[in-house]
């Protein structure tokens, strides 16, 4: 068996081709979606994350500004500008490029962000809407994720769900996605006992470890749907410097039944879903 490719690439952007429609909709009622991003230092990944995010925003004709910092800046700097952005009305979503320097707290810095303007979904009123099934805004990573399942014809319902990672970015948000429609969850991390013995039990399993090839073909149930939310650069080998995920793909895909490729999978979808989540807290103000 050869496992069906999942491919985020081609869904990402059917999604934006319908967002262009919306974004239209919205500028003529005088709301047209705006997105800051603010990055702190020169971390080289971060700078190509938001310069995607920003060019992704500018192909569908939302507006977008992109604020950078010294990483030595104080950061009672990036708060005050912050709350300018909270009170700018041609703002509707803003982001903190994570991760910030160590003289930050995280926390702070995401609790600052307006709600209803926090598109990442990490401000803790937005997760305890997540938690409590109602969400206003969903993480971009694992909304992705739901959106690739909606459009396989995965039926989550009563189905055994192991994800591999327990971060409040990707882990925990898509195990309460998973929960809400219905799945039967079991969350793994570095601690957990016999974690092929839970892999191998699952339906669907989501690998959110940041481990090149981490989950073998040996670790997978045959006919599982396969999620692969990791991206790593291979460091030594033939392969060096090429991008793979947290799957090994190769043997992986002999196994499951659908899989997502690194790259052109989960990555495209986490950008589309920033643009969905900024356009609907444009609606939102809107009255739409």
């Amino acid at each position: 068996m050869t496992a069906r490719i999942i491919d985020g690439k081609a869904l990402a952007e059917e999604l934006r081709q319908g967002f262009k429609a919306r974004v239209e909709a919205l500028a003529a009622r005088g709301q047209k979606p705006g997105l800051a991003v603010i990055l702190v230092g020169a971390d080289p990944a971060s700078q190509v994350y938001v310069r995607n995010k920003v060019n992704g925003c500018l192909a569908i004709g939302m507006h977008s500004e992109q604020i950078v910092y010294d990483a030595a800046v104080d950061p009672q700097i990036v708060l005050a500008r912050i709350a300018a952005l909270n009170a700018d009305p041609a703002i509707h979503g803003i982001l903190v490029q994570l991760p910030l320097p160590g003289h930050f707290d995280e926390g702070q810095v995401l609790a600052a962000i307006a709600a209803e303007k926090d598109v990442d979904g990490f401000h803790a009123e937005n997760v305890g809407a997540l938690a409590q099934g109602n969400p206003r805004f969903i993480p971009c990573t694992p909304y992705g994720v739901m959106k690739m399942f909606e459009k396989s014809g995965v039926d989550l319902a009563g189905k055994e769900a192991v994800v591999i990672g327990r971060s409040n970015i990707v882990g925990k948000p898509m195990a309460l996605l998973l929960i809400n429609a219905g799945a039967t969850v079991t969350v793994c991390n570095s601690r957990t006992r016999d974690l092929a013995g839970h892999t191998r039990r699952a339906d669907i399993l989501v690998a959110a470890v940041g481990k090149a090839k981490f989950v073998s073909a040996d670790m997978v149930k045959p006919g599982a749907v396969v999620i692969d939310v990791g991206i790593n650069r291979l460091q030594d080998g033939p392969d060096a410097g090429k991008l793979c995920g947290d799957v090994d793909f190769a043997a992986c895909q002999e196994v499951a039944g659908q899989i997502t490729p690194v790259p052109g999978g989960v990555g495209p979808m986490t950008i589309t879903m920033l643009l969905a989540n900024t356009i609907e807290a444009a609606e939102r103000k809107a009255g739409i």
